[in-house]
């Protein structure tokens, strides 16, 4: 059991000096940035090619494969990368042959019109979330792996560094894309954003010469434990033949994980917080999902966006995510769920505010900022929270498991937000009146296995 303990001030602020918080960083912000490309640049070049509101948001399905990622999880637990797993490790091998094809990725869209090619256009956006869904495995099995099993306090750090990399890599890459797309459109480009696709392709390429920086542990321990669990699923098949070798893998590569999780928190409470999981950060996707094309509709500009929404907000969201994390070292995991669902909810009714009054850029930036704060304490204990639940054994498998089920909630329910929009005839205060709600079941069901979640709050 992992213990996250009370501790002073200064002695919280200096776990985030820890050489190993920094490597996490850049994990971090190598999991966000992809975000930044079938987020809010595909949606704005989306939107400025004359796309429907409707459409827009129901490209946002593509996000729908983050929540399946726990599907081949097991297999990028075990299956090693010819040539790369050998050079540089069987983690940062699997990363990098995901970056590669999200660079492909990338090319592809520099040539492509999206009115011409709506189609194809979603089709690579796809490849781009498959290759970032399927990263995300070994980046959160990597950073996790970084911290010791019983090292509870720099776990609950290390989450928050997660948060601070990911917000980085997801707000400061919109910000070179919002301001590049506007740069060559103010040159007369016609394929602005099909440029700017080019000039992020590099910053991928930085990440990951910052990625062979990023160290292993030894896997034998984790290959034991399967083997162990391999041989004790061998022995009840009894025949050892190439067929029950067969069910014997994909037994302990599927099941194996899952049985884990079930067997250490109970039937009941295991579904419990996979129920939690799903439905805890629904609201805020809705939010986020509509928010660019919110901000468009009421007049403010692209660098309007980056300033308030990117650049405002990354410097917001790393100094909270920080705070957040000091607050779930100091008062515990529960707590903190408790108090991000509360403010989410809250901050979404600014946005209900600026709806109703006209164009102000104070309005915008108090929305921004508090929306923020919200999006990183919430965030930040939702890390701690599923981090705390893993088990080393299968840690990639069991933590996919865990965020693709709140990917899930997250990218299924709120790609139907732009269709919520319209069928509220645009009526965006109430829209976001709405999302405030949704928070509520999730608090409720937390509220009801609080008591009995095997997580110690000393």
């Amino acid at each position: 059991m992992i213990e996250i303990k009370k501790q002073s001030l200064s002695e919280t602020f200096s776990i985030y000096f820890d050489k190993r918080m920094l490597k996490i960083l850049l994990l971090g912000s190598i999991s966000g940035f992809p975000w930044v490309l079938i987020g809010s640049s595909l949606s704005l070049w989306l939107k400025e090619d004359g796309l429907s509101r409707s459409t827009i948001g129901w490209a946002g399905l593509i996000f729908g494969v983050y929540a399946f990622n726990y599907l081949w999880a097991p297999l990028v637990d075990r299956i090693q990368i010819p040539y790369l797993t050998k050079k540089i490790g069987h983690r940062r091998g699997w990363i990098v042959l995901m970056q590669v094809m999200i660079l492909v990725s990338l090319g592809l869209w520099s040539l492509i019109n999206p009115t011409e090619n709506l189609a194809l256009v979603i089709t690579v956006g796809l490849l781009i979330a498959v290759a970032s869904a399927t990263q995300d495995i070994t980046v959160d099995a990597l950073r996790i792996e970084q911290i010791g099993e019983n090292e509870g306090k720099s776990m609950a750090a290390g989450a928050a560094m997660a948060v601070v990399g990911w917000w980085s890599g997801y707000k400061l890459g919109g910000v070179l894309a919002l301001f590049s797309a506007e740069y060559f459109q103010n040159l007369g480009f016609q394929n602005y954003w099909q440029i700017t696709f080019l000039i992020l392709g590099i910053l991928i390429i930085f990440m990951n010469i910052g990625l062979m920086f990023v160290g292993e542990q030894n896997s034998d321990e984790r290959k034991n434990k399967q083997a162990l669990n391999d041989k004790i699923i061998s022995e009840k098949l009894g025949n050892n033949n190439f067929f029950t070798s067969m069910i014997t893998w994909i037994g302990g590569t599927i099941s194996g994980p899952i049985i884990s999780f079930f067997k250490k928190n109970g039937f009941s409470i295991a579904l419990s917080i996979l129920a939690f999981v799903f439905l805890f950060k629904v609201g805020e996707a809705f939010l986020g999902r509509m928010s660019i094309i919110f901000y468009k509709e009421i007049g403010f500009s692209k660098s309007d966006i980056a300033i308030y929404s990117k650049t405002l907000g990354w410097i917001t969201t790393v100094i909270f995510t920080l705070l957040g994390g000091l607050f779930v070292i100091r008062s515990g995991v529960l707590k903190a769920m408790f108090l991000a669902g509360i403010i989410m909810a809250s901050t979404n009714l600014l946005f209900s505010v600026l709806a109703w009054s006209d164009k102000s850029e104070l309005l915008f930036a108090i929305a921004v900022i508090f929306d923020d704060i919200a999006a990183a304490f919430a965030t930040v204990a939702f890390v701690a929270f599923i981090s705390l639940l893993v088990d080393r054994a299968y840690t990639a498998t069991q933590y996919a498991l865990l965020a693709s089920i709140g990917t899930a909630g997250r990218t299924t329910l709120a790609s139907s937000s732009g269709a919520l929009v319209d069928w509220l005839n645009g009526n965006w205060g109430l829209f976001f009146i709405l999302t405030a709600l949704m928070v509520i079941p999730s608090l409720i069901i937390l509220w009801s296995m609080k008591s009995k979640l095997k997580l110690s709050e000393k």
